[in-house]
Formats: C-alpha cells, sequence, structure tokens
C-alpha cells in the first residue's frame, strides 16, 4: 500500500492571521495619544506581530464622535485597498483583549530613508519640495521640505480622499522600496479637515496614474460599489457621501488640494 499522500499547510492570509489569530499583548507604545498595544497574533501555526488599538482606550474628540476611531483606521485601509497603492498595512476591525478595536499588521520602518528634512535657503534643492518656514530657535527660521517621492504623492492623493487630519511625519514608514501610512484615525470627517505635512503638490495637476485611480474610487464609492458596501458599515451615511464628494471634487479640478486657510494646514507636532 503506497503512503498516503500529504497535504501540505494551507496558507493563512494576513487578513485571516490578524481577524481569528490569538492576540498577546507583549507591550505598550507610550508616547501615543491613545492606546496603543504592541502585541503578536498566532494562528494556524503562523505569527506576526502587529497593533491593537481598543476602542476603550481612545481618547475623546470634540469634532469626532466617541469610539469611532477604530473604524476609522479600518475604513483607511478599505480605501488603500481600493486603489490598488497598497499604501495602509492590513488593519482589521475585531475584539481582542480589552475588547472592539483596529488590529494592524506591525511594520518596522527601514532606518536612514530620509522623506522630511529641514533646510537653510528660500527653495528647496532638486528632489524636495517645499512644505512651509519653520521656526528651529534663537530667531532662526529653516524651510522645511519632503522628498519629491511618487510614494509620498500617492499617499498625499489618498489623504485628500480620506480628508485625514493628523498626517505627521512620524507616520510615514519607508520598507524597503515600499511606503506605508499609519494612524488613520482622524479621518472621514464631513467637514474639510486635511492637515499634512505632505503639501508640496498643492495645486499641481493630477498625474494621470492618479486620475485614474480616483475614476475607479468614484466607481467603486457607487451605490451598488464594493466599496462604498465595506465602508458603509465603518463610517456614517454622511461621511461616505462626503468621502463621494471629495473624489469627484479633486476629478473636477485635476489639481491636488490646497490649504483651505479655515483649518490649520499642518499638524502639530509636525513629526
Amino acid at each position: 500500500m503506497s503512503a498516503p499522500e500529504r497535504i501540505p499547510p494551507r496558507s493563512v492570509t494576513t487578513a485571516e492571521l490578524l481577524t481569528l489569530g490569538e492576540l498577546t499583548v507583549r507591550g505598550q507604545i507610550r508616547d501615543a495619544s491613545n492606546a496603543v498595544l504592541y502585541c503578536s497574533v498566532t494562528h494556524d501555526g503562523q505569527e506576526a506581530l502587529c497593533v491593537y488599538k481598543p476602542v476603550r482606550g481612545e481618547r475623546p474628540l470634540w469634532d469626532f464622535p466617541d469610539g469611532t476611531l477604530a473604524q476609522r483606521e479600518v475604513a483607511a485601509y478599505e480605501v488603500s485597498e481600493a486603489t490598488g497603492w497598497d499604501l495602509v498595512p492590513p488593519t482589521v476591525l475585531r475584539d481582542g483583549p480589552y475588547g472592539e478595536g483596529m488590529v494592524q499588521l506591525w511594520i518596522e520602518g527601514a532606518p536612514g530613508a530620509e522623506l522630511l528634512a529641514l533646510v537653510d535657503g528660500e527653495e528647496p534643492e532638486p528632489g524636495w519640495k517645499a512644505i512651509a518656514f519653520a521656526e528651529v530657535g534663537e530667531g532662526r527660521t529653516a524651510l522645511l521640505v519632503h522628498a519629491d517621492d511618487e510614494r509620498l504623492r500617492r499617499l498625499a492623493v489618498l489623504d485628500a480622499v480620506i480628508n485625514n487630519a493628523d498626517r505627521k511625519g512620524g507616520h510615514l514608514l519607508p520598507a524597503g522600496d515600499r511606503l506605508y501610512g499609519i494612524d488613520h484615525g482622524v479621518t472621514f470627517n464631513v467637514d474639510n479637515k486635511l492637515r499634512t505635512l505632505l503639501w508640496g503638490w498643492a495645486g499641481e495637476p493630477l498625474t494621470g496614474e492618479a486620475v485614474d485611480v480616483l475614476k475607479a474610487l468614484r466607481e467603486a464609492l457607487g451605490a451598488e460599489g464594493a466599496l462604498a458596501a465595506r465602508l458603509a458599515v465603518l463610517i456614517t451615511p454622511a461621511e461616505l457621501d462626503a468621502t463621494r464628494a471629495r473624489v469627484d471634487e479633486l476629478l473636477a479640478t485635476g489639481k491636488h488640494p490646497e490649504p483651505s486657510g479655515e483649518w490649520p494646514a499642518i499638524p502639530w507636532p509636525p513629526v
């Protein structure tokens, strides 16, 4: 009798691992404004590191409904996935040791990848885009710049769609040739809250790639669209309509948005 054929173990997807795996808290990230727990997650023989943000650890905000930041983080991931740019680490909503919260794959940022800098002079060097002048002490100012990097430009488009009110330098994670954005709890507000360090392309024409992505998003956000169905359980109907309106506005103008003047344009602290 021949030996039975060995069936190789089924590969667990990242979404399954994050959703179904057993969460073990290993520590807490202390410099975060809300509860952020560093965890491992194991399922079916596979393990990964992740971040767990329980809803009960969210600090109330005056301009966002209480207990909704975790859902907004997942909604940002869903929009990122719909763009095809893969700019947000895999993120799910699930129960954990401290109740419902968002769980996101841990990304170890690559050291030495310069995306932001303070420079002397009135204009940025080639390969950099100006953000604003910043005080650096003793009455001296320097020009804050970010890299003229297509990955950052894609992230700037994503932030405009999700209305990101907190795109700081510390929320940018280069990983090899990839770039991830994290911390998307304050997004999808119905009011224009865009606050970011990525203003270098403000007023410039969108790339052809971005226009194509926005057209696909508009279709996916339609009444019968798959993305609309996924977002409908994460954000309010008014917030979903506002997202559609932002996509329409970007396509109508064909340009990266500019600061509105009605809201601080740059987050504080910027890093």
